[in-house]
């Protein structure tokens, strides 16, 4: 029968356990509380529950890679989903704005490089597959006919959602505090086209590699964590906390934060910051998963409208006097005038006090074994170039007023023919292939350039004559010979 509780009998109770402790040697308390541990671990039924691992902090990142054929390649992705080995399926994207005007993302820039889309929560597991839908997608390429007239073929498509292939060499794992994802676009794969006299036949079917990104805890480029060159607006600041919001080029909001190693450029610091600012700057990703700006850089506080895009062509004004006119091809554009209209290229014209500059992403051009200059007197046709203005004009007159021009970075593909050096630099000639756009701009067949110990090096063999290369950096002409300061050494593509 039950014994009555009494303050007697629990009091009794206590010094038998004080009893048993001191009768207890190490090793058996050690067993008795493990015993303790183990069982708080078990449910009523004695199955032990198993508790998952937190989530990743998972950045999607997008990249492409492509030779020189084409000129522009976009299209909308409205989404993005991952498959675990049990059949479960993850979204890591939904596309907030669908389908609209310019709302593309221009993947040929992405050439050799990567930009952040999203960064999310993913349960650690190990996925096995992988979906991704789009809309719109075009491409644009050049050619000349035997009587050096130009040709710019818009190829492009409007059925509906369509879905591109996704592959992915092995299954990927997800753990760990934070890692990357890169969706690598397969231009040449993706695409097929034969010009005709009466129009183009094409196909577009979008082909992705998509592998895991270790993030380092000092990144250097982008596939260990490190982005760079990322076009956008500032969407606001917040002053307290050191941090601001972006809405990029492609139409993606990121948020980013500052901190005492932070680089300005064009700006004095933090502070000088607001909204609907332009810039261009790097990240790091951090192990959180979010992004810390390492440069941000403002070519034009004034500016109120900013289009990025290779040069097409520039010559003398048909109604100013010595004024001289550009073509820009509409890679990537931001402001409001291009909200309701977006431009498949823009003209502008080089006023006296138009400001040329390079961008601040590169810090040694003073440095090169050339004299690396860029203004009016050496456009180059073919040129990757962002313009800024106070306004754009729609009509042929007035011409859109170009408050300042930026030599920025492009990818070439090309085989190295010769090797070379100087103080620093080695140096590698170039030969472009017959199809390239400085070849049928600018009837160029090689490009010199030029590598330092700034230059990453992402390439899987030494570089030698034979070698078949992508090189990233800015494109100088020097009286008539192209040279490149480049940033970035990767594989290349057949052609």
């Amino acid at each position: 029968m039950p014994v009555p509780y009494s303050r007697s009998s629990s009091k009794q109770a206590l010094r038998s356990f004080s009893h048993l402790f001191q009768s207890l040697d190490l090793r058996s308390l050690i067993l008795f509380f493990s015993s303790a541990i183990f069982l708080a671990g078990c449910n009523s039924s004695g199955n032990t529950v198993v508790v998952p691992p937190a989530p990743t902090n998972v950045t999607v990142l997008l990249s492409s890679t492509a030779n020189d054929q084409l000129t522009q390649f976009e299209f909308t992705v409205l989404n993005i989903t991952l498959t675990n080995k049990a059949g479960s399926t993850v979204t890591v994207f939904t596309n907030p704005q669908g389908v609209g005007p310019g709302r593309y993302i221009e993947f040929n820039r992405l050439n050799a490089n990567s930009e952040p889309l999203v960064t999310l929560t993913v349960p650690q597991d190990v996925y096995t597959a992988a979906t991704l839908t789009f809309a719109n997608p075009g491409f644009v390429h050049v050619t000349v006919d035997p009587t050096g007239a130009l040709t710019t073929h818009s190829d492009s498509d409007s059925i509906g959602t369509e879905s591109a292939t996704v592959k992915l060499a092995s299954p990927i794992t997800v753990s760990g505090t934070a890692m990357g994802l890169l969706l690598d676009l397969q231009v040449s794969p993706s695409e097929t086209f034969t010009a005709g006299p009466n129009g183009d036949t094409f196909t577009i079917t979008p082909i992705f590699n998509l592998t895991p990104v270790a993030i380092s805890s000092h990144p250097t480029n982008d596939q260990n964590g490190q982005e760079i060159g990322m076009d956008g607006m500032v969407a606001s600041v917040n002053a307290s906390g050191n941090s601001f919001s972006i809405q990029t080029a492609d139409h993606v909001a990121l948020s980013m934060q500052t901190d005492s190693s932070t680089v300005y450029q064009g700006i004095s610091a933090f502070s000088a910051l607001t909204a609907g600012m332009f810039i261009n700057m790097d990240a790091a990703i951090q192990s959180s998963g979010s992004l810390v700006a390492t440069r941000i850089e403002v070519a034009d506080t004034t500016a109120v409208d900013v289009l990025m895009g290779k040069l097409l062509d520039l010559g003398p004004s048909p109604s100013v006097a010595n004024a001289t006119i550009i073509d820009v091809f509409g890679a990537q554009q931001q402001g409001p005038d291009f909200v309701s209209v977006p431009a498949f290229f823009q003209r502008y014209q080089l006023a006296a006090n138009t400001t040329f500059r390079t961008s601040g992403q590169f810090t040694n051009i003073a440095s090169l074994p050339f004299p690396a200059s860029f203004d009016p007197s050496n456009l180059l046709a073919g040129q990757n170039i962002y313009v800024s203005s106070p306004a754009i004009s729609f009509l042929a007159i007035p011409t859109t007023i170009a408050t300042s021009v930026t030599l920025m970075p492009q990818t070439i593909n090309g085989m190295v023919t010769s090797v070379s050096g100087s103080g620093n630099f080695q140096i590698y000639t170039v030969a472009l292939a017959p199809n390239d756009l400085l070849t049928t701009l600018d009837s160029a067949t090689n490009v010199v350039v030029y590598v330092d110990s700034n230059t990453q090096s992402l390439n899987t063999s030494p570089i030698a004559a034979g070698s078949l290369l992508r090189f990233y950096g800015l494109l100088f002409n020097d009286n008539g010979t192209f040279r490149m300061d480049c940033a970035q050494v990767n594989d290349g593509v057949t052609e």
